[in-house]
């Protein structure tokens, strides 16, 4: 029976390794050259450089893709045992070759890309010599495709693409553009004419106007009219792999709160001796214990099968890993007291991540429904007018069972009517 919590120690002695490395080197790089990892600027480069290649020397570069294609091919539950320790620290995953928007991005290119695009985008983004953007949701209509606008059509030996992208993450520091359409995915370099960033766009999140731009033919990724497939096998990787960064979240949340109930002293005893308090510590637990169970349970099945396979669950995982982080971060900063609403800790930028979890990728609401209905559509309606479970119907039928012994001996069946009542009259 295979049925194991446990680790393989040889992979434990990486994951030792990665909580080390992201301790005594990226949390330091954080904390004195912040936003460094993602600089581009020669003295800041210096820094960072060495650190990417000590991850490599360690087997552990691009650990989402294949070996086929430069990862270690992990696979998505040993992913996830290494995201749960990235998650903690801002630079890990641009260190480790693993930052969203990329990492997304590069499995589309892996998946569904010519060989002529996967020497022009997937290992240059693979090596970090360029950056990407996913350019999905739009103004007017979110992130529904049924509702986008934004179109490429045909002109000779070029796409023309027209149209209007709000929160494209990373945008103005990306060099290529994945743009959703309504005919497909299309790869536009930022520079391209007619690409044109909006002002008083949120700081990361970029508002893009495509104003006839052209691009090749062979810049269209995928078969035409297959952008819903490829965005559905983008973001369901990509859901996954928020929620598994969020466990990290949780715990360093978690271990604040516990760290302050035994420092802080109220009515002349530490605050984890009032109930109220270790009532937010018990539930905030049994909240990461059930979330992380579920994110690796869902990696194990895509592990198995695939992201499609694996939808409902994947859906699940993204919006329980918002609300779990909203709520054992809120509790994490009432504990903390006003300390815990300043920048002194991390847990204001933490909290203010908790409403981005809750929409970016889709929103949870859209996420619930698309549980809801896979989840119903394993049940069937009951017939007649009593439920499956009404316990007459069902008596009557176990009844049957007995006629035999009820003939042979009456007093069974006079022991049957008295156990019967006494069930009913204790609620059994």
């Amino acid at each position: 029976m295979a049925w194991d919590f446990s680790t393989e120690p040889e992979f434990q002695e990486k994951l030792d390794w990665v909580s080390d490395f992201c301790k005594n080197e990226i949390e330091p790089l954080d904390l004195v050259f912040p936003g460094a990892a993602r600089s581009r600027e020669p003295l800041q480069r210096a820094l960072v450089d060495p650190l990417k290649q000590q991850v490599k020397d360690q087997g552990l570069w691009a650990l989402f893709l294949d070996e086929d294609l430069g990862g270690p091919g992990f696979g998505q539950l040993k992913l996830a045992l290494i995201n749960e320790i990235l998650g903690r620290y801002g630079s890990a995953p641009s260190i480790f070759g693993t930052a969203a928007p990329d990492t997304g991005n590069m499995e589309l290119v892996a998946a569904y890309g010519t060989d002529e695009q996967k020497d022009m985008w997937l290992y240059p983004l693979m090596n970090q010599e360029m950056r990407s953007a996913y350019s999905m949701t739009e103004p007017q209509g979110g992130s529904d495709p049924d509702l986008f606008v934004t179109t490429a059509v045909r002109d000779g030996d070029e796409w023309v693409i027209n149209g209007e992208k709000w929160f494209t993450s990373a945008g103005r520091a990306a060099d290529i553009l994945f743009v959703m359409c309504k005919n497909g995915i299309f790869i536009v370099p930022r520079e391209t004419p007619g690409v044109e960033f909006m002002p008083n766009s949120p700081l990361a999140h970029s508002h893009i106007k495509y104003d006839n731009v052209r691009v090749p033919l062979n810049h269209l990724l995928g078969p035409e009219n297959a952008g819903k497939v490829l965005a559905q096998r983008r973001l369901g990787g990509g859901r996954i792999h928020h929620a598994m960064r969020s466990i990290a979240q949780c715990h360093r949340a978690f271990d604040m709160m516990c760290e302050r109930a035994l420092s802080r002293e109220a009515h002349g005893k530490i605050i984890g001796d009032h109930q109220m308090v270790q009532e937010a510590i018990a539930d905030s637990y049994a909240q990461i214990k059930m979330l992380r169970l579920l994110i690796l349970e869902t990696a194990w099945v895509i592990d198995n099968s695939s992201t499609q396979e694996a939808r409902t669950q994947i859906a699940a995982t993204k919006y329980t890993a918002a609300k779990v982080l909203r709520e054992v971060t809120y509790r994490a900063i009432h504990i903390m007291g006003s300390l815990g609403v300043t920048n002194l800790t991390p847990l204001q930028a933490q909290w203010a991540n908790a409403p981005t979890m809750a929409v970016m990728d889709g929103v949870d609401e859209v996420h619930k429904v698309t549980v809801a209905r896979n989840v119903l559509k394993q049940y069937r309606p009951h017939d007649g007018l009593w439920p499956s479970e009404y316990i007459p119907a069902k008596r009557e039928k176990a009844t049957e069972k007995y006629e035999a012994l009820f003939a042979k001996d009456p007093e069974y069946r006079d022991l049957s009517e008295k156990l019967i009542r006494r069930a009913a009259f204790i609620g059994g």
